[in-house]
């Protein structure tokens, strides 16, 4: 068994929010794969099917973005998971828009949901890293991951997450690499991939 967090705010208010591209990604996976009707488990809400020959739990927290640990320590606690079989999908601020990266643990870069992961459960989680760019000064990051994607982004929004959905069963099955790869190459082939230079180790 593998879970499978994303991390967001729950309700309509922070649907688009770029906070919420976590959920997105995990959400598109539910409706891509098949998977049952969510339901409310583990302080939020959650659905189990099939990915790649594993069995996986998906979970959207409902505890807000900064309890995020809470809802993913009970349901790792219930399934007595390893944190290896943990997967977090988190907006990105140092990676440019529609650029994804792959790492087990890490710095937490001052994003709650992580901090609250780490502190909940440990470190060396799996992070699906989506790039959202950064609005260039510290004193703006947090109105700008709680607004709502321009509607002049979301075509590479819902292309990437879109793709992220498709190639799950990769990372389900431990291709971390491979799945990175198919990401960008299907959003270079969309006209989507990133325009500016990256650091790797950011």
């Amino acid at each position: 068994m593998l879970l499978f967090v994303g991390l967001g705010n729950p309700g309509n208010l922070h649907v688009w929010n770029r906070h919420n591209v976590g959920f997105m990604a995990v959400d598109a996976i539910a409706k891509r794969h098949g998977f049952p009707p969510w339901r409310r488990r583990f302080q939020g809400v959650a659905t189990e099917g099939a990915l790649g020959g594993e069995r996986v739990q998906l979970l959207l927290p409902g505890t807000f973005m900064n309890e995020s640990g809470r809802a993913a320590a009970e349901a790792m606690h219930f399934y007595k998971l390893a944190l290896s079989d943990v997967v977090a999908f988190h907006d990105e601020l140092d990676l440019p828009p529609a650029k994804v990266r792959v790492k087990t643990g890490g710095g937490i870069a001052g994003h709650n949901g992580l901090r609250s992961l780490t502190a909940h459960i440990g470190n060396d989680y799996r992070r699906v890293r989506i790039g959202i760019g950064h609005p260039g000064v510290k004193e703006l990051v947090h109105g700008y991951v709680l607004s709502d994607f321009p509607k002049t982004e979301r075509p590479w929004v819902e292309a990437l997450i879109d793709i992220v959905a498709d190639n799950a069963p990769s990372l389900a099955r431990g291709e971390d690499a491979s799945f990175q790869n198919k990401v960008h190459l299907a959003m270079d082939a969309k006209g989507f991939g990133p325009k500016e230079p990256t650091d790797d180790k950011a």
